[in-house]
């Protein structure tokens, strides 16, 4: 269980690093040629599962998507959101123990976390983003 937590706090911390270390105006770019939305709409599916996914594992179950995010093209409060659902889900894990049903919510949140983290490396290469230090360590990009 506890390399689990560890694997999502680390997931947490890399989209942290990658919103963190762009310009805000990456937010408004896309992928061209495909089917795309924008760095920053990536940030809003992000917080939401975050937020989503922590109200799961407080009640149990899954109980629908929402995002209190309000503007995708703020990074400010992009990072702000990032960094209180961080904060709140690393405050969860910390105060309760999980049951079956909260590990496989918590397994959901990491796969989410991390298939973003494939998205923004496409974006990042598609759009000649550098990326974040930690990025280069963890993912060899």
């Amino acid at each position: 269980m506890e390399i689990l937590i560890q694997r999502v706090l680390q997931a947490l911390n890399l989209t942290d690093d990658f919103y963190n270390h762009i310009d805000e105006g990456c937010l408004r770019l896309r992928i061209s040629d495909v089917p795309s939305n924008t760095i920053g709409e990536q940030a809003y599916c992000i917080i939401g599962a975050r937020e989503s996914y922590l109200n799961a594992l407080k009640i149990g179950q899954w109980a629908g998507f929402s995002c209190s995010l309000i503007n995708s093209i703020d990074k400010a409060l992009i990072i702000n959101k990032l960094g209180e659902t961080h904060t709140n889900i690393e405050g969860f894990l910390e105060d309760n123990s999980l049951g079956e049903t909260n590990n496989n919510v918590l397994i959901d949140l990491l796969e989410h976390e991390v298939q973003h983290h494939g998205q923004l490396i496409r974006y990042a290469y598609a759009n000649q983003i550098q990326f974040p230090k930690s990025w280069n360590t963890r993912y060899t990009v």
